[in-house]
This record gives structure tokens, sequence and C-alpha cells, in this order.
């Protein structure tokens, strides 16, 4: 399963969560944009968020789409990736 079959009829809900928690640029990586994901795969978002933000609202958005989606969620940004592997993160994501 990828994008279309676990993302695509919570797109809005998802940008509009995302915003309320100061999230924009919302991409996803991992399993589901490489359309190998499996009906107890995570979802691994990167999002870029507001410099006033905290890590607590990072932790609420996190929380607010599993209960969204229904299955766990990783909320990332691109400069907290292991320099190992953010090449390789930052090249498949894909915008939601």
């Amino acid at each position: 399963m990828g994008i279309d079959e676990i993302l695509k009829a919570y797109r809005q809900d998802i940008l509009r969560i995302a915003a309320l928690y100061g999230a924009y640029n919302v991409r996803v990586f991992g399993s589901v944009a490489r359309g190998e994901a499996r009906h107890d795969s995570d979802v691994d978002f990167l999002v870029d968020i507001e410099p006033q933000r905290t890590l607590l609202d990072q932790i609420a958005l996190m929380q607010s789409l599993e209960e969204l989606l229904g299955r766990k969620v990783d909320v990332t940004e691109p400069e907290t990736l292991h320099e190992l592997i953010k090449d390789k993160v930052l090249q498949e994501a894909v915008a939601l």
C-alpha cells in the first residue's frame, strides 16, 4: 500500500492538523512513500515546524495524526535526521 491507499482520503485533514501545530511542507517517507506499506506499517512524516513551536507541539501533532489515521505515526524535521540517512530520506520524501 502507498500514499493513495493510506493517506489520500485524509490529505486535507492532515494538512489542517499540521497547521494547527505549526507544521508545514508536509512530506511522507519510508514504506508508505515507496508503496511498500503493510496494514500494520507506521506512517513517517517529514515536516518543517515554525521556530517558536515546542516539542509539545510536535508530540501533539503526532498524537492527533495517529488518532486520525488509526496507526502509528512518526513526525521528523529534516534537521533532526541522522546524516547517514538524511540524503535517502530527502530523496524519497513525497509531498502530501
